[in-house]
């Protein structure tokens, strides 16, 4: 007769629960789309790096032009950016970026009905010629904006005077001031000082008298 405890099922571990059957495929899957994802971002890193790459010959191809850019010259600012599509910037508006084929230099211009296909081409000395003549343009423009700016007018130009036949026009100076008045006002302020002067001194002369008569110096009416 067989032992029970041995025919007896071994409790199971509150730590180790069952696994279900499709846990080991489940982990099967992560790790291909891990893998398939891995290797879609290697393609895609190593087309932008590509990118780059051609963008970088064709800015070393522009830098001649762009140095002999007048520094007072501001319009442009060639740069190359980086990102999901490499660009290489000439101004705000323009830049050039590879085509979806990776082998077109394909230079884009922002206007305003959208943007346009200025150039395209998978040389790099047809592109250098389509942004060099833009260039150009954009220089042209600016010379007849400055050009059609209304000079400032002299800030000391005098203003027309009417002139009468055969008369002379004194030179402008500063406008005289009313003289009369102010003559009127300085008689009157003199005229009251002398009166209160003259006041005063009679005031002092009589009561001089007074004392002397009093004191007997000065004989008195009989």
């Amino acid at each position: 007769m067989s032992d029970p405890s041995h025919d007896a099922e071994p409790p199971r571990s509150p730590l180790s629960p069952s696994r279900p059957a499709g846990t080991g495929a489940l982990r099967e899957a992560l790790r291909r789309a891990r893998a398939e994802s891995a290797e879609h971002g290697d393609a895609v890193t190593g087309l932008r790096q590509a990118d780059l790459s051609r963008l970088e010959i064709l800015k070393e191809a522009l830098d001649p032009v762009f140095a002999a850019i007048p520094p007072e010259v501001d319009l442009f600012d060639i740069g190359l950016v980086p990102g999901d599509r490499p660009r290489l910037f000439v101004d705000m508006v323009s830049f050039v970026e590879m085509g979806r084929d990776r082998r077109l230099y394909r230079f884009l211009r922002d206007g305003r009905n959208g943007r346009v296909v200025a150039a395209e081409s998978a040389e790099v000395e047809p592109i250098v010629q389509a942004v060099t003549d833009y260039v150009a343009r954009r220089m042209v423009e600016r010379e007849r904006l400055l050009a059609s700016d209304p000079e400032p007018a002299a800030a000391a130009a005098p203003a027309p005077q009417p002139v009468g036949s055969g008369a002379s026009v004194p030179p402008a100076g500063p406008a005289a001031e009313p003289q009369p008045q102010r003559s009127r006002l300085a008689r009157f302020v003199a005229t009251v000082l002398a009166f209160i002067a003259g006041g005063a001194i009679g005031t002092v002369v009589v009561v001089a008298l007074m004392i002397a008569v009093a004191k007997g110096v000065l004989p008195t009416a009989r």
